[in-house]
């Protein structure tokens, strides 16, 4: 079970986006073995936007949010004052920007790692919790 940030599921749907096959790769086996997947809700609003803002269209972010949220064995976190709270003390202590607490949060509470493609989330976080890219087996 991991955390997926949204900057692996950014990469599942940005065609020109260096990580995308090796993001592929890691979903496919990780769906084929039944591994639960876990996100804050907040997930969904962050590939929305992003794959929108890079496309310039809304109906892409709008068609990758669906995608996402029909991914089997995902789970999405919902923000609550425990989660919110553990957040604000991970952005606090370990430099964070906001969101990128939140993925850190969810995988600190749940004792999980977090796998993202943002080397700065990944490097600050590591002193809470086990971080890094997708890796294909």
């Amino acid at each position: 079970m991991s955390v997926v940030d949204a900057s692996v599921w950014v990469s599942l749907f940005v065609g020109n986006d260096e990580h995308r096959c090796a993001t592929r790769s890691w979903l496919r086996s990780r769906l084929t073995a039944g591994e639960p997947l876990v996100a804050p809700a907040v997930v969904l609003a962050e590939v929305a936007g992003a794959i929108s803002r890079r496309t310039g269209r809304a109906e892409d972010g709008h068609a990758a949010v669906r995608l996402v949220a029909a991914v089997p064995g995902l789970s999405l976190v919902n923000v609550d004052r425990q989660v919110a709270t553990r957040a604000a003390g991970l952005a606090a202590d370990l430099g964070l920007r906001g969101t990128d607490a939140l993925y850190v949060a969810v995988a600190d509470l749940l004792g999980i790692a977090l796998v993202t493609w943002d080397d700065q989330q990944a490097a600050r976080s590591s002193a809470a919790v086990t971080a890094g890219a997708p890796q294909v087996q």
